[in-house]
């Protein structure tokens, strides 16, 4: 082997020890001010799978209209192999998901996604609740508190900008997006791939000067 090539195996070494400068240190847990509904976002971990999946099952038919599918057909994920992937998210500083907790239960999800840094530093935020707690404001506030860690947290990824998109139809992510204030940009075409066809969906966004003193706060004022 030339020096090249030694050089070239000693960096992918050294790499492979040296920390990301974006991974993300999860929390252990995100909460809500006093007056606001006690829900808890926290890590997902290995011990959700039974509880995870019955919330899933349970609401089948409520998300089935707003589920993603993989245009190349790959294989479905198990769900440790999910978990595997939201590890490798945070280490590389690219994703942060959350489960929703009320009284203990799973109650739902939310994420944000795609993270960019350098001169953009923007993420897209995913959610969703169980249709039995749907409408008494869970999600509008945890988007809240999740873009608070996301932007103001001197753990949180540090972040100016994120987007909510979704599907033209879909009124209740939209009366989300409007309780937080997001500004309403438009319509970006064909941007997902839902239920076998690209989709377009409308973008809101959420700036960091939007709320200097944060979104929570701003929603429950």
């Amino acid at each position: 082997m030339g020096m090249m090539g030694y050089v070239s195996v000693f960096r992918s070494l050294r790499n492979a020890f040296v920390p990301n400068p974006n991974a993300i240190t999860m929390p252990v847990e995100l909460v809500p001010p006093e007056g606001a509904i006690q829900i808890r976002l926290r890590p997902m971990v290995a011990e959700d799978e039974a509880a995870w999946n019955e919330a899933r099952q349970r609401n089948a038919a409520w998300l089935a209209p707003w589920d993603s599918n993989d245009p190349m057909h790959g294989p479905a994920l198990t769900f440790n192999t999910w978990l595997q992937r939201q590890r490798s998210d945070e280490a590389f500083g690219v994703g942060a998901l959350f489960v929703i907790e009320y009284q203990m239960d799973i109650i739902g999800q939310i994420s944000v996604g795609a993270i960019s840094y350098g001169s953009s530093r923007c993420g897209n935020i995913g959610y969703w609740v169980d249709q039995g707690h749907a409408g008494h404001g869970i999600a509008p506030l945890a988007a809240a508190m999740l873009a608070d860690w996301a932007m103001f947290s001197p753990n949180g990824p540090r972040l100016h900008r994120l987007e909510i998109s979704m599907l033209p139809e879909n009124w209740r992510s939209r009366r989300v997006a409007q309780k937080l204030q997001a500004h309403h940009e438009g319509t970006r075409l064909k941007s997902m791939y839902i239920h076998h066809q690209w989709r377009d969906h409308d973008v809101y966004s959420l700036l960091a000067e939007d709320a200097p003193h944060g979104f929570t706060r701003r929603l429950l004022v």
